[in-house]
């Protein structure tokens, strides 16, 4: 039997009773494919390869990282609690060293739902990397965390769940928003004032190969994870840039995957996004799962790949090139500003958040208070098309006395009367509170 170099653990969760539609990519047959690849590969049967059977995650692990409109129940099935399950569980026996790495090949998805839920966007409800993440900084004490998110689409959930944490750094690398869902993720995004530049955005021009994806790996993520010194890395491995993709315009192949994969060496991949089902989850997957435990994958090819017809033009490269001189630029003269200074004031943001899955429209006020002792309290006014409106605040996990003392003042000062329900997430104490009109 052929060992492989690093240990890898996998969960397969084809999710059988959540689906779109019976015709939509994301329906139960989703990863049945990657399944019969996997077993066809004999990809289970090399030592250091093992499957690995998921726990359930609970309300408690939600509310680590949500604010659920009006409650868990509403905006969850059991699907999505073994999503987050599998995800979870892979993270533990990566944190216990019983594997090396582990890649949860789960669904439903997760990396458009944001700290506010009041529906699904995107396909996402919860947020499965954040749930898995807050667990183990709780059960493990687990402190810098990247992440690195791969699929086509920007990663708004993670960036609106991480954008005023200083200890999670997290690097998006997307089609460019202005020709694609969710028409975020620019590079001049780089975090709230509290955690100014632990946000970065690579947004790519449509038809980008693996040229492009690989330079950006080299010259961008690679020496900011250097730099920030995680003590665990996370790949959200959405596989939409592929070139079969239906929903997408890039020409990233399975041998770029891997590729990158290898290069990358994350500790746990969470698949994301990817909608050819037939003809390139299944060689995607296997690219990844392999690269993960470290084996050769130049015979990793679809059926129809062809190098020629899928490289990238030389206009795409200057634009690439230009863009990564850019963030560099944008970065050094971020570096230059000052800090935010504890007690001196709040900082507002206002948006609008569109829930395309349930058609939804969300207005959300924040209020964060500069601190330059923690990641700062911040207060949520959450109001939606559909009558309801909250106000949330999350004390962040190491936040400072006076941090922790307003959120206490911000929630109990609250006009009960005028939301339907107040939340509030104290991460010092691993505490949820609820008040309902």
């Amino acid at each position: 039997m052929v060992e492989t170099p690093s240990k890898v653990g996998l969960v397969f969760i084809p999710a059988y009773d959540w689906a779109i539609s019976p015709t939509h990519p994301e329906r139960e047959e989703r990863l049945l494919y990657t399944q019969d690849q996997v077993f066809e590969e004999g990809i289970l049967d090399l030592e250091g390869i093992v499957e690995l059977k998921p726990d359930l995650v609970d309300v408690r692990d939600i509310r680590r990282v949500h604010f659920c409109v009006p409650e868990e129940g509403r905006v969850v099935t059991e699907s999505h609690l073994i999503s987050a399950g599998g995800a979870k569980t892979v993270g533990i026996e990566v944190l216990e060293k019983r594997v090396r790495r582990g890649f949860a090949l789960v669904r439903p998805p997760g990396h458009h739902a944001m700290r506010v839920v009041h529906g699904a966007r995107g396909f996402c409800n919860i947020n499965i990397e954040a749930i898995m993440i807050e667990y183990l900084r709780e059960a493990y004490g687990v402190d810098r965390v990247a992440v690195v998110d791969t699929d086509c689409h920007h990663g708004d959930g993670p960036q609106d769940i991480y954008w005023h944490d200083r200890d999670t750094l997290f690097i998006s690398i997307h089609q460019d928003g202005r020709t694609l869902y969710p028409g975020s993720g620019f590079h001049t995004e780089m975090g709230g004032p509290n955690a100014l530049g632990t946000t970065v955005n690579i947004p790519l021009p449509p038809r980008t190969s693996s040229e492009g994806f690989l330079f950006v790996l080299d010259e961008v993520i690679l020496p900011l994870l250097e730099e920030f010194k995680p003590e665990i890395v996370v790949n959200s491995a959405g596989q939409d840039n592929h070139y079969t993709d239906p929903i997408t315009n890039m020409c990233f192949s399975a041998q770029g995957y891997a590729e990158l994969t290898r290069r990358l060496k994350p500790d746990i991949a969470v698949l994301e996004g990817g909608y050819s089902i037939e003809g390139a989850l299944p060689y995607v997957n296997v690219g990844i799962i392999m690269a993960l435990a470290g084996l050769d994958t130049s015979h990793v090819k679809e059926p129809d790949y062809d190098p020629n017809k899928i490289r990238q033009s030389a206009a795409t490269t200057r634009y690439i090139e230009s863009l990564v001189k850019e963030i560099r630029e944008t970065r050094r003269r971020m570096a230059g500003g000052g800090k935010a200074r504890s007690g001196d004031s709040t900082a507002q943001r206002r948006r609008n958040i569109f829930y395309d899955t349930d058609q939804i429209l969300e207005a959300q006020e924040e209020t964060l208070r500069l601190c330059d002792r923690c990641n700062g309290v911040l207060g949520i006014d959450s109001r939606t098309d559909r009558g309801n409106h909250i106000y949330a605040v999350m004390i962040p996990r190491k936040a400072c006395k006076e941090c922790c003392e307003l959120g206490y003042e911000w929630f109990d000062s609250a006009d009960h009367r005028k939301y339907n329900i107040t939340f509030l997430q104290d991460r010092t104490q691993d505490q949820y509170l609820v008040r309902k009109a």
